[in-house]
């Protein structure tokens, strides 16, 4: 790829886009086959690529939360070709019927899900998106551009390439997957204007990246946000359940964003919950950042700034707030929420349905870790990003998240009077 601007490659996956929304569901499967078999043979390869990374990186102190995003190594690159197979598994969605009737004049009319053509995706430090988002653009016909940023440099330049391989032995035009992170940020800027060649943008990265893409695009963006994430313990909440769920939610990866960053504790609930919950937090390294009650009842608190509760720490930090009521905790959670992922712990019904009901994030959960916010676990393969805007798509983004539609009419020789 030595094309000298990025708008040349644009083009070139716009043509492209022409090619695999004609290919068969039977085409796609192979092809992502390929994908992964490729993936599996090259993981020394990428692996090296990514040590690279990850030595600049450090030295560079991006810090550790970036870090843990930006590695590869044997078991994760696994988990990639994994992740392709099980996309290339889902059930293709181009051609599915979306709806339709027949007009009064026999006029049959059908809605079908269609792709969208190109994709763009800015992300950063991130490679497994480079295979996530390419694999689930080929699995719903359309091609991609990724500016996967500076820190995954050497990573996307091999997992690109391998890919684009891939492809050409499978008898596919390899400028269906494009990069345009040799371009830095003339890159990006060409995806954010790149009207007429862009269908759909999507962001992953940081809050700043991606209010960015979404203030400077000519084209339409999916936003993906930031995941202030919530637990809320009521008075009825078990307390092993209380313990696992919060630990899990925020120690098992605490630098992705569905990581629980605020625990509000219902005031009943408080004197039981607290020291166990924070207890087993401390124990795994995690910083408690406390309001008074939550000081009172635990040592070691760092006194909670207003800061804290809008904070998304990405790290292996946490907020803990009593709150009176659970009107105050659904009050909390409106003010501060980036309208993520929120989930109560408790065993009453009706304060379970009103959570349900009430709270407007992406995603809304009863007695279960945040954690579970993730295209993969929750059956799409992989996902494009975890959608916090409430147009066309929300929540983690599958394959159906990528396609638009169009309506066909079959008629008979009718016409309007």
């Amino acid at each position: 790829m030595t094309d000298q601007t990025p708008q040349v490659r644009l083009e070139r996956a716009k043509e492209a886009s022409r090619a695999t929304a004609a290919l068969t569901s039977d085409d796609k499967v192979r092809v992502l086959e390929a994908i992964a078999v490729a993936l599996e043979a090259e993981a020394p390869r990428i692996i090296a690529a990514n040590d690279r990374d990850i030595a600049r990186g450090r030295e560079e102190g991006i810090g550790e939360s970036l870090i843990d995003r930006l590695r590869l190594d044997e078991k994760r690159v696994s988990d990639l070709a994994a992740a392709v197979r099980q996309i290339a598994a889902l059930p293709d969605p181009v051609g599915q019927v979306v709806g339709g009737h027949r007009m009064p004049n026999g006029v049959a009319l059908q809605q079908i899900r269609v792709p969208f053509g190109v994709v763009g995706a800015i992300y950063e430090a991130r490679p497994n998106v480079t295979v996530d988002i390419a694999a689930l653009a080929l699995r719903s016909g359309n091609a991609v551009v990724l500016r996967g940023g500076s820190a995954a440099r050497d990573s996307n330049t091999v997992l690109v390439q391998v890919m684009r391989d891939a492809l050409e032995g499978g008898g596919v035009t390899a400028e269906a997957i494009q990069t345009v992170d040799d371009f830095g940020r003339d890159g990006a800027k060409a995806l954010m204007h790149g009207r007429g060649f862009i269908d759909v943008l999507v962001p992953r990265g940081s809050a700043g990246l991606i209010e960015t893409v979404v203030t400077e695009s000519t084209v339409p963006v999916i936003e993906t946000g930031a995941g202030n994430v919530h637990i809320v313990l009521d008075e009825t909440a078990p307390a092993d359940w209380a313990r696992d769920i919060v630990v899990n939610a925020k120690v098992q990866r605490p630098s992705v964003c569905n990581a629980v960053e605020t625990v509000l504790v219902l005031r009943q609930a408080a004197p039981s919950l607290i020291p166990l919950v924070a207890s087993a937090l401390q124990s795994e390294g995690v910083a408690i950042h406390g309001d008074d009650m939550v000081a009172g009842l635990v040592t070691g608190v760092i006194p909670a700034t207003e800061e804290d509760w809008a904070t998304e720490y990405l790290s292996l930090d946490i907020a803990m707030k009593v709150v009176d009521s659970l009107d105050d905790a659904l009050d909390h959670i409106r003010r501060y929420s980036t309208g993520h992922t929120e989930s109560i712990i408790t065993t009453d019904s009706r304060n379970a349905e009103r959570f349900l009901a009430e709270v407007d994030s992406a995603v809304v959960m009863v007695n279960t870790s945040t954690r579970f916010t993730d295209g993969g676990e929750f059956g799409f393969g992989a996902e494009v990003g975890i959608s916090t805007q409430k147009l066309h798509a929300r929540g983690p983004m599958g394959l159906s998240e990528l396609t638009s539609t169009k309506w066909l009419a079959r008629g008979s020789g009718q016409t309007r009077g």
